[in-house]
């Protein structure tokens, strides 16, 4: 009695042309940007720049009209506006790259290659973003007379602080999404409470002092307060000025720990993605 063989699982690719693989995430991050803005009336760059400009005008004009919490705090408007810009972009691409493996679904189950691609690219397109909106704020920090800070080259360094901790909560999420779809509701309440928790709207200084070492924990506000500090204003409070202890070295170490984190869950649970989605 013959024994029928069962179909073969097709075989992953011994060697993984990395060349290919950077054209792929090159050609997703691209299509991702684009796709966000597809049909849009006004086009993408507009939108672009048009939501975090928006959001900063109702907060400016509530927070320094009624609660006034721009009195006394040297070029408040820039503050807000480069906190604005820099949560929107946490917030946008951790949002989008939870969804993005399901989203991708019929090419997960059609193509071998690596599943991080996906979410790195999505997190690449929100970082184009970034780019643009933070071109934005260099206008306003040009035509507000602040000037350049001679601390300035050290921005870049909190953006990849930033891009770390983004891209290690998008593979957590990423990875539990597929599995547990309440992520997305967990999520968006997550981010309420983090947007509260964090000096965006509020300067740091107007936490009372017994909290601040609490809130300095937070790389959130550890990111946006030295990016105050480094480009608009050399007096803004910021994690250092507050910890003094081994402490102060845990907002800068919670991005690497969670992109560590992220890339092992995500590469553990990458395998089983095409059955669960």
């Amino acid at each position: 009695m013959g024994v029928t063989a069962s179909p073969a699982k097709p075989a992953e690719p011994t060697s993984r042309p990395s060349k290919s693989y950077t054209n792929l995430l090159r050609e997703l991050a691209i299509s991702d940007y684009k796709v966000k803005y597809q049909g849009s009336f006004l086009g993408g760059y507009v939108w672009t720049v048009a939501k975090p400009l928006l959001l900063f005008g109702v907060l400016y004009f509530v927070f320094t009209r009624f609660v006034r919490f721009g009195d006394g705090v040297p070029n408040y408007a820039l503050n807000l506006l480069l906190g604005i810009v820099l949560w929107t972009y946490f917030a946008d691409a951790t949002t989008r790259a939870m969804a993005s493996i399901v989203e991708r679904g019929d090419l997960i189950r059609k193509v071998y290659f690596p599943r991080m691609i996906i979410v790195v690219a999505t997190s690449l397109s929100s970082l184009i973003t970034l780019a643009f909106n933070l071109v934005v704020v260099a206008v306003f920090i040009a035509f507000s007379g602040v000037g350049l800070q001679l601390t300035a080259p050290l921005f870049l360094a909190l953006v990849l602080e930033l891009y770390a901790l983004t891209l290690g909560c998008s593979f957590l999420l990423a990875a539990l999404y597929v599995r547990f779809r309440d992520f997305r509701h967990l999520w968006e309440l997550g981010l309420q409470l983090l947007f509260y928790a964090s000096p965006i709207i509020y300067p740091l200084s107007f936490v009372p002092s017994r909290w601040q070492p609490l809130f300095a924990l937070n790389p959130i506000a550890q990111i946006i307060q030295d990016a105050r500090r480094v480009l608009i204003s050399p007096t803004a409070l910021t994690t250092m000025d507050i910890n003094h202890s081994a402490l102060v070295a845990v907002p800068y170490a919670i991005p690497v720990i969670v992109l560590f984190l992220g890339y092992l869950y995500f590469d553990y649970a990458a395998s089983q993605f095409a059955e669960e989605i």
